[in-house]
């Protein structure tokens, strides 16, 4: 049986336009991988079968948009610092490219990651 997945719907002059939720976090991911602290994406488990990929939830409510990230952070960077870099990003890239701004961003740091000794 497949999944069904929901989507964000926008009403235009000339009829309308749906979002799926896969296109809302792709650009989500796309956007976060470009924040220098960020190593990458925390497993999806947890995360539940509806809405994920790549450490990302998205949850759509009607035509509220909310996004959650689950993300592990290169061994020192500051933490709070780089979840507000994480959550502008994710907003201004979903906004930019849908027209939709998120009702909530939403990041949850997963862990931390140390660079590997070369010996």
């Amino acid at each position: 049986m497949a999944d069904h997945k929901e989507y964000i719907t926008c009403i235009e002059d000339q009829g309308t336009v749906n979002i799926s939720e896969d296109v809302i976090s792709a650009i989500a991911a796309a956007a976060v991988a470009e924040v220098d602290g960020v190593a990458g994406f925390a497993s999806s488990f947890g995360l539940g079968k509806k809405g994920q990929s790549k450490g990302m939830k998205i949850s759509i409510d009607g035509d509220s948009l909310q996004v959650d990230a689950f993300i592990l952070l290169k061994y020192g960077a500051v933490i709070s610092d780089e979840a507000k870099s994480v959550q502008k990003v994710i907003s201004s890239g979903i906004e930019a490219m849908t027209g939709i701004t998120p009702a909530a961003v939403n990041v949850h740091i997963c862990g931390i990651t140390f660079e590997k000794s070369g010996k």
